[in-house]
């Protein structure tokens, strides 16, 4: 039996906190391996990154290079269309054998907005959820059948494992960064050196990316 996690994201761009969150996720749950998928086209933001598809890419591969068991995985970007979780999940399933874990990893926030996700129901069907809490995180305050799902699927003895259905909170929080206080910082002219990889800051110099036009 192996064991997956998918890790999506705009990646716009990779930081430290991502990079943590992915080890996170591998060693915790002890995964064979993580993919990473910068999204494409996401359908949730209103605009499109900052960055290009293989510029995002490029930055996620400079970020885990060296890193046993993360790998990028540029499936979303080469779909070319809206990026769904649940058809991406559903395309890695395909790949699996049905007895193979699938664990795919999401924000506190992203649990928060999980039903107004494109077909989230089917994701339990596909997958694990593994969720990366913030301090101060109440599951009262999650919509009732978000909340309801919280409450039933949630696994206590880790020793038993099954390829999709449970959700697990990851004990490692998440660090309070975002790529969009990023991008201002570099527009600003601000050091960023301690929240973004030295590889993945040499490159956004080198591609001139985010800076203030």
């Amino acid at each position: 039996m192996r064991r997956i996690g998918l890790y999506g994201g705009t990646f716009d761009p990779f930081h430290c906190a991502h990079l943590r969150l992915a080890c996170a996720l591998r060693d915790e749950l002890k995964l064979d391996e993580v993919r990473l998928v910068p999204a494409g086209l996401p359908y949730h933001r209103d605009h499109g990154p900052h960055a290009s598809a293989s510029q995002r890419l490029d930055m996620v591969r400079l970020a885990i290079a060296g890193e046993p068991g993360l790998i990028a995985d540029d499936r979303e970007i080469r779909r070319g269309k809206n990026a769904y979780t649940v058809e991406t999940l559903e395309e890695l399933r395909s790949e699996l054998a049905p007895q193979d874990e699938l664990w795919c990893l999401i924000g506190g926030d992203s649990l928060a907005r999980l039903a107004s996700w494109h077909r989230w129901q089917d994701i339990f069907t596909l997958a694990n959820l593994a969720v990366a809490l913030r301090p101060g995180f109440d599951p009262a305050h999650l919509a009732p059948a978000i909340r309801a799902q919280w409450q039933a699927r949630q696994v206590s003895d880790f020793s038993k494992r099954t390829p999709s259905g449970t959700i697990r909170a990851l004990t490692l929080a998440p660090v309070d960064v975002s790529a969009t206080d990023i991008r201002a910082r570099l527009a600003a002219g601000a050091d960023v050196s301690g929240l973004v990889p030295a590889a993945i800051l040499d490159y956004i110099r080198a591609q001139q990316l985010y800076r203030n036009t």
